[in-house]
């Protein structure tokens, strides 16, 4: 409330006080919702340039080259509408609990991208390995990943929040293709795949079906309809090409230009449905802060009608002859604000249990990054082997992921450094 209110407030002054403030909170997500938008397209942009590049190195220069220069505007296009948000962002439109991580991120994200330049001059003369190359765009796409996973853990909005959990799992999935794309067809240009590569090929696989598993969880109805219509598609020859790079150290033939088409075509159609919930975010984010504003226009609401079989007890008349309860309250008065607080209660509930559950796999998937982390550092392992070394002590004890994740985290203080 302001200092200059008039005193004593009224109920009215804070009922549009908690109006303003849904509003503001509105305004803001849906600030974050234009945001990973223009970062999801920014990724998108960066996921074919590196898969570009990757071509013009494994191929010695002989392909791909003439294409260089139009991936390098692609993504200096979309990073430029990222930057336009960017300096729209302060402390007003970003959410206030996160702001300093999100900020945090946001320098993070933005000193990778200063790398761009250098990263292609290198790559064009030919002074870069694939593998090099690679990690360097993983780390640029990773920074923005991280951006948008923390405009997604400060969501307070339930539905809002299943959105955005669906869309960043999706983004992560997708950027696991990218990833399988390049690595294929690195080798599949090399005309032979090492130990090294066929290790992490079906790592990248199985962390692709983790990230759709949960976007599918999280999903609205189109989008979820949209992803089960592109696995529905005939890919026997991705299939086929995919369990060559697995299984074959040397796959026979130059297949590096195939392999590159079909999963560029699955990533493109992926991008569609990106797009799709992108689009379903920011309509939930515009619908909800229109509600907002209508409401906040219109006259004070009426109290909801008494539920029916709802009994309230009273007192004895007073002298005007209208009964009081217990507390002193007008017993027509008395129903109404007791069935608003029971109808306000159990939605607040049932919001509160939403939120709830959809904050609790966020906050479980945290604790399992914070495991793996654990067993990198104390084992040496790769990433993807901390998460198959969990895995399977889970299996083996007949527990959870997470129950696992947790015990670790327990003793983590008393574990011997490596």
């Amino acid at each position: 409330m302001s200092r200059n209110a008039a005193f004593p407030p009224s109920a009215a002054d804070f009922l549009l006080a908690s109006k303003r403030c849904e509003i503001t909170v509105l305004q803001q997500l849906l600030h974050m919702g234009q945001l990973v938008g223009e970062v999801s397209q920014l990724i998108h942009m960066l996921q074919r340039e590196r898969g570009t590049v990757n071509i013009y190195l494994c191929s010695q220069g002989a392909l791909f080259g003439d294409r260089l220069a139009a991936r390098r505007r692609d993504v200096e296009q979309a990073e430029r509408a990222v930057q336009r948000l960017l300096a729209q962002l302060d402390a007003t439109t970003a959410p206030l609990a996160v702001a300093g991580r999100l900020f945090g991120r946001i320098g993070g994200a933005l000193q990778h991208l200063t790398r761009l330049p250098t990263l292609r001059q290198q790559a064009e003369a030919r002074r870069l390995t694939p593998e090099e190359a690679m990690q360097h765009f993983n780390a640029i796409v990773h920074s923005l990943l991280a951006l948008v996973y923390e405009a997604t853990d400060a969501c307070l909005e339930p539905a809002m929040a299943r959105r955005l959990i669906a869309m960043f799992s999706f983004m992560q999935g997708k950027e696991l293709a990218g990833q399988e794309r390049a690595l294929g067809a690195a080798g599949f240009a090399a005309g032979q795949f090492d130990d090294a590569a066929q290790q992490r090929l079906p790592q990248l696989i199985d962390g692709q079906e983790r990230c759709f598993h949960t976007f599918v969880e999280f999903a609205d109805p189109a989008s979820l309809a949209q992803w089960r219509q592109l696995q529905q598609q005939d890919d026997r020859e991705f299939e086929r090409l995919r369990r060559m790079a697995c299984t074959r150290r040397q796959p026979g033939g130059d297949l590096s230009l195939r392999w590159f088409d079909i999963t560029s075509a699955r990533i493109d159609a992926m991008k569609q449905i990106e797009d799709r919930l992108a689009a379903a975010l920011m309509d939930g984010c515009r619908a909800s802060l229109a509600a907002a504003q209508r409401a906040l226009t219109q006259p004070e609401p009426t109290w909801p009608a008494l539920e029916p079989g709802y009994t309230v007890f009273v007192s004895a008349p007073t002298a005007d002859g209208e009964a009081l309860l217990d507390d002193g309250v007008n017993p027509q008065l008395g129903r109404s604000l007791m069935a608003m607080i029971r109808q306000q209660s159990q939605r607040l509930q049932a919001l509160s249990e939403e939120l709830a559950a959809t904050r609790a796999t966020l906050q479980e998937r945290r604790e399992i990054e914070r495991a793996k982390s654990l067993l990198i550092q104390h084992r040496g392992l790769t990433e993807e082997s901390a998460y198959q070394l969990l895995r399977k002590m889970a299996m083996d004890q007949n527990k959870r992921l997470i129950d696992i994740a947790r015990a670790m985290l327990a003793v983590a203080d008393i574990l011997p450094g490596k």
